[in-house]
């Protein structure tokens, strides 16, 4: 017995096949790299592009010998994504999450709208990322495009509609990363649709992950013959399953992940009753909510640094961050290269290195950025829960630099655990299809830890300091 998972991220598209105890099996990975177009604040990718691509991934992993075994298809995808479609053809680019273009339309809506009540009701910041000040930014500033659209939906949506060939349903999970979902009805939310003058039925039906979809198409039941009477569970965040893969399922437990982007996240039961200002509220299901924050920065900052470093070894560099004491380089960072999302949602802040001499390094460039991400990432947490909750992480720039990772469980001083888990969101797809298949809970099945960090007590100290100088900063700049 197996699972097939499709995993899209920000960056490729994976396709892998797990056993029965949510591991996954030698040599059951297909995976094809994409990206996104980047050009004067836009970020788009073409759908019909990314299908392809997902579709060559699935092709590819069913020639596994275990994929005669697959017993579900579950999916997780990089969320805050919209597409236009027409009679279930899209005409409009996929647009994400990183694209900036609506940042005039955030203060517009601000002056027709309670913000604050917004974010209450739909767990979402107005902010460029959500589909609210999307949608208000294209009826603007491409009204003819606009008005093909007879039906605004999500990839995942769009690719599920494409292989089933009649109407899909949304997951509740995917529609909460968008802004649109009211998250105390679980609907979508009359306010925002009033506002927008978007009629109902040009969005999907809703319904939880489980609500598995059989019958492919006959084009595809041909393609793929082995997942003809499969389920097909409803995709899912990428964030949400992250934090199962990771392990963090328990009362309490946190999940880092530090990838190109950060974030931290909580997984809770209930719905919380007021959410602090710099937090979002996403869903699993109907009975199951994440709560935290992200950040546009995390490896990136460390990749845009070794530029400067570009002749110095990797190996070198981690071992002199190794050595170094916390804030010794005297530098004050916004490590903010791409705009801001988590904690004070400024699209239009930017990086500021603050403190620089002539005696200041490239080495000292690249700590005080280190330290300036996992600083960022302590103000979220500290919003989640109180100390002492354990930090789950994952995300290759922590798996690849012990060094960072301390400064992060230093900075967030708590106990970090650091999981060999190369494939922490497609783990969590994986454990969700058991869950829903019946029998299994979600932390039935243990991460592989790699190493546990503790805080050490002078560095604590000594980075809740920079982190007051990091805010004063921050306030200073912005008027926050």
């Amino acid at each position: 017995m197996s699972v097939l998972v499709v995993d899209i991220g920000s960056s490729s598209v994976r396709a892998l096949v797990f056993d029965a105890n949510a591991q996954p099996l030698p040599g059951a990975l297909a995976q094809q790299a994409h990206s996104f177009d980047y050009s004067e604040g836009g970020a788009v990718a073409d759908p019909l592009a990314l299908a392809q691509r997902v579709e060559q991934c699935i092709d590819d992993v069913l020639r596994h010998p275990a994929a005669v075994q697959i017993h579900a298809f579950g999916m997780a995808t990089f969320v805050g994504n919209l597409l236009g479609l027409r009679d279930g053809l899209p005409v409009t680019p996929l647009y994400t999450y990183a694209d900036t273009r609506g940042q005039a339309d955030v203060d517009y809506l601000k002056a027709q709208t309670d913000a604050q009540a917004a974010h209450q009701r739909t767990g979402c910041r107005l902010h460029t990322a959500y589909h609210p000040v999307r949608l208000h930014w294209l009826r603007r500033t491409q009204p003819d495009l606009f008005a093909q659209v007879n039906c605004w939906s999500d990839l995942a949506t769009y690719l599920y509609g494409r292989w089933f060939g009649l109407p899909v349903p949304t997951s509740t999970s995917v529609a909460s990363w968008n802004g649109l979902l009211n998250r105390w009805e679980l609907a979508w939310d009359t306010e925002w649709l009033r506002l927008l003058q978007i009629p109902l039925g040009f969005l999907p039906a809703l319904a939880d992950y489980s609500a598995a979809q059989r019958g492919l198409s006959v084009t595809f039941a041909e393609r793929w013959p082995l997942l003809r009477d499969v389920p097909f569970y409803l995709a899912v965040g990428d964030g949400v399953a992250a934090n199962i893969g990771s392990g963090a399922v328990l009362p309490g437990a946190l999940a880092l992940s530090v990838g190109t982007t950060s974030a931290v996240r909580q997984l809770l039961p209930p719905q919380p009753a007021r959410l602090p200002a710099a937090l979002w509220c996403y869903q699993l299901d109907k009975t199951r909510t994440a709560i935290g924050g992200a950040t546009s920065e995390g490896g990136s900052v460390f990749q845009w640094a070794r530029g400067v470093l570009k002749d110095q070894p990797l190996e070198s560099i981690e071992a002199e961050l190794g050595q170094r004491t916390p804030d010794q380089h005297g530098l004050t960072v916004l490590p903010m290269l791409l705009g801001e999302r988590a904690p004070g949602w400024r699209a239009d802040a930017s990086g500021t290195l603050h403190g620089l001499t002539a005696a200041t390094s490239a080495l000292d460039i690249l700590q005080a950025l280190q330290e300036g991400v996992a600083l960022r990432l302590a103000l979220i947490a500290e919003q989640i829960s109180g100390e002492n909750a354990p930090v789950f992480a994952t995300g290759g720039a922590v798996l690849s630099s012990p060094a960072w990772a301390q400064t992060i469980c230093d900075a967030l001083n708590r106990r970090l655990i650091l999981v060999a888990e190369s494939e922490a969101t497609a783990r969590g797809v994986a454990l969700l299809e058991l869950e829903a298949g019946g029998g299994f809970e979600l932390n039935a099945f243990p991460p592989h830890v790699l190493r546990t960090f503790s805080p050490r007590a002078q560095a604590v100290h000594i980075l809740r300091a920079a982190r007051d100088r990091q805010v004063d900063l921050y306030r200073r700049l912005y008027n926050a």
